[in-house]
């Protein structure tokens, strides 16, 4: 694929605008509509294409359609058919100003990057991409179920209601019922929508006049509100707050979307939530309802509690819940019925001063078997868990039999039973050993305590209390016993999960580095999840910024690492949604990927194998919530990074300055002193005698040549910081540059004594003779400026082990200690001057320092007990390695 070339993830980027054309049918003239309104677009000068519209429209639209540029369609292998298609990668490569697009919920073949088209314009409208799109008002999700009461049959695909409450133009397109139904006997209706499932449902006079009023309430609504954005007031907007109740076993999409409704209506907060029972029987349609809430725009959450109307409860006075809204169904008879309050009752009673609002929800037959079948899932049988029920009743018999031949008492054997069911019902699995535990014990009570023995008959009237009385007994013990254990084991993963989170928080706080982090991350996901990840910390268009692990389950990182899996990870870091295996969006991919967010910001991407099945529901809220920690984790060590990277440019900016100043000191005396001789020469004339001017000449001279040695050590220190400067070594003979050195100082500075002691042996160093001779020069300079004229200067020159040693020293005054650790940088200490500079060379040390390095050794200064100070620098010898 291209289509990360598309999308620029630099800057921030302008969205499109998205009109829709809303009709109520079929054949009302949306898609006509939206063409005639291109068109004028394109007339108008406005880059327009048409990205998708259904070739089996009417001849009418079609001939429009001809005066349309049109995109390429993309075709695509669905099954043994070749089918085209809507191509976004082409869209978004061509990135017109205005693209048309048919069908806003039509839904894309599994071979597509999104299930849905509407997915698609919102990657065309997060480019910055303006869309014109048709939409019926079947196909509004908050309304489907009003529809479908109405057409008596599910109106099929839907859309979230977000994308119709976030369009920035809704344009209704009316038709009279009566001419609809002449246009659909006229063959002018497109042939896609006659053949739909539902066309013969909603052509008919009363459906199609309840749909068209339908829409112009929802258009009134649209337009109502938005004429009354921002007019509800703060009190309103804060007592009003729903709150949908999702219950095992009941179906609640009418809940939700009128709960959508009556939000909307009242501008008001909703959330949805349900409370995980022990048993979890409902995983999938629970799921499901709060992905229906999330669409509709409520928040979801997820609760734990043996008592759900407790925890309910608790949750509304903390969230301040002012409506509550339960889903209801008939219920059938049963005893169970007989012995519990409904929840509503309950939360009548637990919650007074808060509305609750019973919203009738249909049954459907799917749901009904569904129900039927959940009464075998706590049902597990097995050998094992037999074997223990038949070897734990037949150890209470003997037990009981031994108690029954010393001392005769029911109560005894009846305690005895009890408590055989009580351990059954605790290391087994399931209701159903504890419930025939239960019932087994009552039969042996029998069979084998009461008169006449070895039967199942019951002389005395009161064995029938008895042993009711003995059942109901074990059985209460075992539920309790079963569900505690249940609750125990949701505590227990719950507890880890905290204990988890816990954990990795806290090794993550004490994490630094980019990637310390991600490899303690990825260890962890692996750890927990059992499978191969993927970790990257930037956009993953690179391909180089992957960190892979396996797990000893799941070695398919060679998987991860597939162009169409980068490309994927790509999109998920461009729109900040998760995608992948599992999702409605790339679907065909063989990973789960999730989008590190900070502040909305993209950090990253976490990609998690699906080589050995998707990930459950569980398993994405705690990865939710692991990536959620990994986003801070980032955060924290991206804003470190960019202070270290602040500071730094702080401390080179303050380093240029001083580098500045101390130029500008240096270089001010020699500039002054050729000013003021080449002015006496000039004003003087020929007055001036020639020893005088010979004089005035030559110390124009001597300070041009300071100058120019001066720049040429800038451009050295120079160009060896920045790493462009290439030390050319050769053997030296270590006497002739130190010669060489005290030749040129003494020409300058003739009055001071300087002494040269060298090895008596040939001392032969890898060097670029004419640099260090320019360090000696600088220190001997520097050594004879900061020493009196009466002392000597000394320069001697040894080997120690693998490298030579240079060391220049003079009796002066010292270096202070303040100026001690500022010797080889460039910038002024705080008492406002350079530390080795009287006149010149106010970056001399640091010139010296950088030459060394460069040669691959190190220099250091330090003052002499006897008084002086005393500047070393190591070279290494041939063969040494750098001390750098």
């Amino acid at each position: 694929m291209d289509w990360e070339k598309k999308q620029n993830p630099i800057g921030v980027r302008k969205k499109g605008r998205l009109k829709i054309f809303l009709g109520y049918a079929a054949g009302v003239g949306k898609t006509y509509s939206m063409l005639d309104n291109g068109t004028e677009k394109l007339k108008s000068g406005v880059d327009t294409v048409v990205g998708f519209v259904d070739q089996g429209s009417g001849q009418e639209t079609l001939s429009l359609l001809e005066r349309l540029p049109i995109l390429p369609l993309k075709s695509i292998s669905h099954g043994k058919l070749q089918r085209r298609e809507f191509d976004v990668d082409a869209a978004l490569e061509r990135k017109p100003e205005l693209i048309l697009v048919d069908d806003l919920a039509y839904t894309n073949p599994p071979e597509m990057r999104n299930l849905k088209r509407y997915q698609d314009i919102e990657e065309l409208l997060n480019a910055g991409i303006d869309v014109y799109t048709t939409l019926n008002i079947q196909n509004i999700e908050g309304l489907s179920s009003i529809v479908q009461s109405i057409i008596k049959v599910s109106p099929g695909k839907t859309i979230p209601d977000y994308i119709f409450d976030q369009a920035d133009m809704i344009e209704t397109i009316d038709f009279a019922p009566e001419e609809l139904m002449k246009r659909l006997e006229e063959g002018k209706i497109s042939r896609h929508a006659k053949s739909g499932n539902t066309m013969k449902y909603i052509f008919t006079k009363e459906n199609l006049r309840l749909l068209r009023e339908l829409t112009m309430r929802k258009a009134a609504d649209r337009l109502s509100n938005d004429n009354q954005r921002g007019v509800p007031t703060r009190d309103s907007l804060v007592r009003t707050k729903f709150l949908v109740v999702i219950s095992d076993g009941v179906p609640s999409p009418n809940s939700i979307r009128w709960t959508a409704k009556a939000a909307d209506v009242f501008h008001a907060s909703w959330t949805t939530v349900h409370v995980d029972s022990l048993r979890r029987n409902h995983e999938n349609e629970v799921q499901d309802q709060l992905d229906l809430a999330k669409k509709l725009g409520s928040e979801t959450v997820r609760l734990n509690g043996h008592d759900a109307a407790a925890v309910i409860a608790e949750y509304a006075r903390v969230s301040g819940i002012s409506n509550i809204v339960i889903g209801k169904v008939r219920n059938q008879r049963s005893i169970k019925r007989l012995f519990e309050r409904e929840l509503e009752d309950e939360l009548f009673a637990l919650l007074p001063n808060v509305e609750l609002h019973i919203i009738p929800e249909s049954f459907p037959m799917k749901h009904r078997k569904l129900r039927k079948l959940k009464l075998t899932e706590n049902i597990v049988l097995s050998w094992g868990d037999t074997m223990k029920t038949l070897g734990i009743l037949a150890l209470a018999t003997l037990l009981s039999k031994g108690i029954n031949t010393f001392i005769y008492d029911d109560q005894n054997v009846i305690t005895v039973y009890i408590l055989s069911v009580m351990i059954i019902s605790r290391i087994t699995n399931g209701y159903f050993y504890g419930m025939t535990a239960s019932f087994l014990s009552v039969l042996l009570f029998n069979f084998f305590f009461t008169i006449p023995y070895y039967t199942f008959a019951a002389l005395q009237p009161e064995y029938p209390v008895t042993f009711m009385i003995m059942f109901i007994a074990a059985f209460l013990i075992s539920t309790l016993t079963m569900q505690i254990k249940t609750q125990v084991k949701i505590s227990a993963e719950r507890e880890h999960r905290t204990k988890l989170l816990y954990e990795i928080n806290k090794k993550l706080l004490q994490t630094r580095g980019l990637e310390s982090i991600v490899k303690l991350t990825s260890e962890y996901i692996t750890q927990i999840f059992d499978r191969a990840v993927v970790i990257y910390t930037e956009d993953p268009v690179n391909p180089a910024s992957g960190y892979y692990m396996e797990s000893s389950t799941d070695p398919y990182t060679a998987q991860l690492r597939r162009e169409e899996e980068r490309e994927a990870a790509h999109w998920v870091y461009l729109n900040k949604k998760k995608a992948g295996a599992g999702t409605e969006t790339l679907m065909n991919a063989g990973a789960h990927y999730m989008p590190i967010l900070s502040q909305g910001k993209p950090l990253g991407v976490v990609g998690i194998s699906c080589a050995n099945g998707k990930l459950d529901q569980n398993s994405i809220m705690l990865l939710r919530m692991l990536v959620s920690q990994v986003a801070m984790a980032l955060e924290r060590q991206f804003l470190s990074d960019e202070q270290r990277r602040i500071l730094l440019d702080s401390e080179t900016e303050k380093m240029r300055s001083n580098l500045l100043r101390a130029i500008s000191h240096d270089i001010r005396t020699p500039l002054t002193g050729i000013l003021g001789a080449s002015s006496v020469i000039l004003e003087a004339g020929e007055t001036l005698d020639q020893v005088t001017h010979d004089q005035l000449l030559s110390n124009i001279k001597e300070d041009s040549q300071w100058l120019i040695r001066m720049v040429e050590n800038l451009l050295s220190v120079t160009r060896i910081n920045e790493g462009t400067m290439n030390v050319a070594k050769s053997p030296e003979a270590v006497e002739e540059i130190a010669a060489e050195a005290v030749s040129h100082v003494r020409k300058r500075i003739s009055d001071r004594k300087i002494t040269v002691k060298v090895p008596d042996e040939l001392l032969m160093v890898p060097m670029d003779g004419m640099l260090i001779e320019q360090v000696l020069i600088n220190l001997l300079e520097n050594a004879i400026k900061y020493s009196s004229v009466e002392t000597t200067v000394e320069l001697e020159v040894f080997s120690k082990g693998q490298f030579a040693v240079f060391e220049v020293r003079d009796f002066g005054k010292g270096i202070s200690e303040g100026d001690l650790g500022n010797l080889f940088v460039t910038r002024l200490p705080d008492n406002g001057h350079s530390t080795d500079s009287s006149r010149g060379m106010g970056i001399g040390l640091s010139i010296c320092r950088s030459i060394i390095k460069a040669h691959g050794g190190k220099m250091e200064a330090a003052n002499r007990e006897a008084g002086g100070a005393v500047f070393r620098f190591l070279l290494p010898l041939e063969g040494a390695q750098d001390e750098s």
